[in-house]
């Protein structure tokens, strides 16, 4: 077996494994946030910035991820964030208080920043179009191990040890990942050297962090609605500063020329406003089925096995269905799916049977994954191979970026329908959490107007649709 060859079979496990250590981290956090809250006597709805922490230091940091791979090279980036994410878990398990915890989660932010693009990037260089959207599904269908056994493992750590146990479960996965690194990872260097744009790191930087931890306090009803409209403003001005600046800069921080290429345009504005809709659901799904249904963590982390298993059963049929229907069909009807699955759960009670439940989760991680897997592959399609350092980065920040503003919105309207009732009353809590699932459904299902902008070819040299009528 030849080089080229070598790297190819295992550099997708590579980056699996990364993958799967964020994942299944994420998730064991969601799940175990009511008893982190009562650990650390705070309420279930405060430790938002737990989870929002996490997102935000992703979607500052990633602009970066670019030029760093470019300048120190992939494997050693790869190397050095797996390393850091691994300390700052066991940082996580050690915190005493919410402050610590949020540090300790900014830093494990800032590793996964390099982590999910930087993989991400090396799997586009490595191999060609043609053979892209399966080396996509690859990585992402081990990697959906981790929402499929984050929650249970969450679930029955917390139920029967404690939760700091649950962050100590990277470890050992992180050490595997460092050996597959340094064994199979290969070093890619950018094509020309370019100087870091400082000046755009600050403002796009700024702009984002702002406006998250503006949408994250939007909820808290003690804060003037004066001061939010004036961070508003503040957080859109360095935003639309870096938009002037990126258009004179020789070597901006995020290239925004690529969005004349329409399959990346769609792929990137269309895919942040679909997760605007699903970015709030894993933190709002195990305080519907604690809070609201008053099950224990452990079945709460069981109810959401089926939506991880059902999204690595569609990773086995994803391909031949884009193949047959194309990018533009899926995306347009898959994304109204998810609105309707999305809208579904308002309507989940004490009342309703678990097997409604399961049904509705089989189907949200169903479409969910295709979703994400041909948004992932189609950003690519058109994309030049020294181009694609900076597709990668502007793709995993607005990712991020839509992630953590999903994650705003969902709890700004629990919070605002929960008001200042107890979070103990189950009744107050399912009612806001039902408002919750009305609006992140209809912003979902509102999105696949974008995706009318494609053409019915675009994307088929990944995708290979259309193949046999030629």
């Amino acid at each position: 077996m030849d080089k080229t060859a070598h790297i190819k079979r295992y550099l997708p496990w590579v980056v699996a494994t990364s993958l799967f250590m964020e994942q299944l981290d994420s998730t064991i956090v969601n799940t175990a946030i009511p008893s982190i809250a009562a650990s650390l006597h705070v309420t279930p709805l405060s430790l938002k910035s737990v989870v929002a922490s996490y997102i935000l230091s992703l979607a500052v940091c990633i602009p970066l991820s670019g030029w760093v791979a470019d300048r120190f090279g992939t494997r050693r980036v790869f190397a050095a964030a797996i390393a850091l994410f691994t300390l700052s878990s066991v940082l996580c398990g050690l915190s005493d208080n919410a402050l610590m915890m949020v540090a300790a989660r900014i830093l494990q932010g800032i590793s996964g920043a390099m982590m999910v693009p930087v993989g991400r990037l090396t799997i586009v260089r490595t191999f060609p179009k043609s053979e892209l959207l399966h080396a996509m599904n690859f990585v992402i269908l081990p990697a959906l191990l981790g929402p499929l056994l984050g929650p249970t493992i969450g679930g029955l750590i917390v139920h029967w040890l404690s939760w700091r146990d649950i962050f100590f479960v990277n470890v050992p996965i992180g050490l595997m990942a460092l050996v597959l690194i340094y064994r199979y990872m290969p070093n890619y260097y950018g094509d020309k050297r370019r100087s870091l744009d400082i000046p755009g790191l600050i403002l796009f930087s700024s702009g984002a962090a702002l406006l998250s931890w503006v949408l994250e306090i939007f909820g808290e009803h003690h804060v003037s609605t004066p001061l939010i409209v004036m961070l508003l403003i503040v957080s859109f001005g360095f935003l639309g500063g870096y938009f002037f600046h990126a258009r004179r800069c020789a070597y901006p921080l995020l290239q925004l020329a690529l969005f004349r290429i329409r399959t990346f345009r769609v792929s990137v504005v269309g895919g942040f406003i679909t997760r605007l809709g699903v970015g709030g659901l894993p933190f709002l799904m195990p305080l519907l089925y604690q809070l609201g249904l008053g099950l224990p963590a452990w079945h709460s982390g069981l109810l959401m096995m089926p939506t991880a298993a059902a999204a690595i059963g569609m990773k086995f049929v994803a391909e031949p269905i884009l193949q047959r229907f194309g990018y533009r069909k899926v995306l347009i009807v898959n994304t109204l799916m998810i609105g309707i699955v999305i809208l579904s759960f308002a309507s989940v009670t004490p009342e309703t049977p678990q097997i409604n439940i399961v049904l509705r989760s089989l189907a949200l991680g169903f479409f969910n994954s295709l979703q994400f897997s041909s948004m992932n592959s189609m950003a690519y399609a058109d994309i030049a191979q020294e181009e694609s350092s900076m597709a990668s980065t502007i793709f995993s920040s607005l990712q991020q970026m839509s992630l953590s503003f999903g994650l705003a919105c969902g709890s700004f309207v629990v919070a605002w329908y929960l008001g200042d009732m107890p979070q103990s009353n189950h009744v107050a809590i399912i009612g806001a959490l039902h408002h919750a699932f009305i609006i992140l459904g209809l912003i979902t299902g509102l999105s696949s107007l974008f995706f009318l902008t494609l053409k019915s070819r675009d994307g088929e040299n990944v995708s290979h649709a259309h193949r046999e009528k030629r």
